[in-house]
């Protein structure tokens, strides 16, 4: 087995988390960005009679380089571990993902779209596993 392979192998689990966060909140991201007028529109109706609908446009930006940060933290942790071993990055990763999807469920929350926040929630235990593999290997 090759030396790339046997790292692939060893570090299966972290590898798996850390490619789930980059598909989900680089795909997320780029998504906010190429279609940002359609997201603002769609967060100000989830906002609607909220507090939080005068803060659709701040909020947005927020979320968005939040998931940039996540999950290019978690592309360099992917290269890391493949370099030299080193999670720290991942782990960084995984837990500004954790915080992201933890704003994401305080926002359906305060919006009552609690259908919205249970899928939140399938993320959000990806993430806090994440975090404990990454902190205890």
């Amino acid at each position: 087995m090759s030396k790339l392979a046997q790292i692939g192998m060893n570090n299966a689990t972290e590898l798996l988390i850390l490619l789930f966060i980059v598909i989900t909140f680089l795909q997320s991201s780029l998504d906010k960005i190429l279609d940002w007028k359609g997201n603002l529109t769609y967060i100000k109706s989830v906002f609607k009679k909220t507090f939080l609908n005068k803060f659709s446009p701040f909020l947005l930006i927020v979320i968005t380089i939040g998931e940039i940060v996540a999950g290019t933290l978690s592309l360099a942790g992917i290269i890391q571990i493949y370099i030299n071993g080193n999670k720290t990055l991942g782990l960084f990763g995984v837990v500004i993902a954790s915080k992201i999807l933890l704003a994401l469920l305080l926002g359906q929350r305060i919006a009552k779209d609690y259908a919205g926040a249970m899928t939140i929630a399938v993320y959000f235990g990806v993430t806090v596993f994440g975090v404990y593999v990454l902190s205890n290997s």
